[in-house]
């Protein structure tokens, strides 16, 4: 589903400020595939998304969607693949547009506009009914602005969106990192859920370790740029934080500093 051939990213380049982002990194991931992405700052886990999502262009290298070479495409092609949740819950909704304006938005994304009615009757019942699976209420509040709703709200929609349309691939950029314990697991629970019956390929970019070794099939450690990392199956549900600190450490040469990753042990 997703192929990644010695990707390279360098920002700057031939600046003072130069900084290699990614250094030749290759994954593949299959169809379903949900992989929990962990790595200190700078390691390139956000940089990977980004290069997935075209927002930069890569250096060399080639990236592949269900066989469809998109390295040089532009983000706006490769929307109709690519379902994204960012970190801050404001930037996936529009806030001056209705709850329902925004689900609409989502069901044409890939599509050719044309002139005609904003959203159709039948619609409203397929909104209603995806809206009312969230269990926040918001299926008898689809007319009211996105501006309106909690951080917490935006983002379980944001995440609708994202799925609303089923994409080849969902990424997830630290989507619960902004909000509140309580709400993050209750957002993370409802990722597992549209993950799990839509059968979507996902990566998800973390700094909570136990959530990136509880959830998702496969995980992957990063560092420089590079995948030092990269286990499933039984081994990854028998890992625990140590495991990971002590795997980083033998992989990398040296100890995982990340008062973020530190915190939500």
């Amino acid at each position: 589903m997703l192929d990644i051939k010695n990707v390279k990213k360098t920002f700057n380049k031939g600046t003072i400020n130069e900084k290699k982002a990614l250094n030749g990194i290759n994954l593949h991931l299959d169809e379903g595939d949900f992989v929990t992405v962990i790595g200190g700052n700078g390691a390139g886990k956000s940089t990977t998304l980004n290069m997935i999502a075209g927002v930069y262009p890569i250096d060399s290298g080639k990236i592949e969607i269900d066989g469809i070479n998109i390295s040089r495409e532009p983000e706006f092609k490769r929307a109709k693949y690519i379902g994204r949740v960012f970190q801050d819950p404001m930037m996936g909704t529009a806030a001056g547009m209705e709850i329902q304006e925004n689900l609409a938005l989502a069901l044409r994304r890939g599509e050719k506009r044309g002139l005609g009615w904003g959203i159709k009757a039948s619609e409203k019942e397929i909104y209603r009914d995806a809206l009312a699976r969230l269990g926040l209420g918001l299926e008898d509040r689809m007319s009211i602005k996105v501006g309106l709703l909690s951080g917490g709200q935006r983002q379980a929609l944001t995440l609708l969106m994202a799925t609303l349309k089923k994409p080849k691939l969902l990424l997830l950029d630290e989507h619960t990192a902004a909000l509140d314990p309580k709400t993050a697991a209750k957002v993370l629970a409802i990722t597992e859920e549209l993950v799990s019956e839509n059968n979507l390929t996902t990566l998800m970019v973390t700094h909570n370790m136990k959530d990136a070794i509880a959830i998702g099939n496969r995980l992957i450690m990063m560092n420089n740029g590079k995948i030092i990392y990269d286990v499933s199956g039984e081994e990854k549900k028998n890992l625990t934080v140590d495991d990971l600190l002590r795997k980083f450490s033998e992989a990398s040469g040296e100890e995982l500093v990340n008062d973020r990753m530190m915190l939500a042990e």
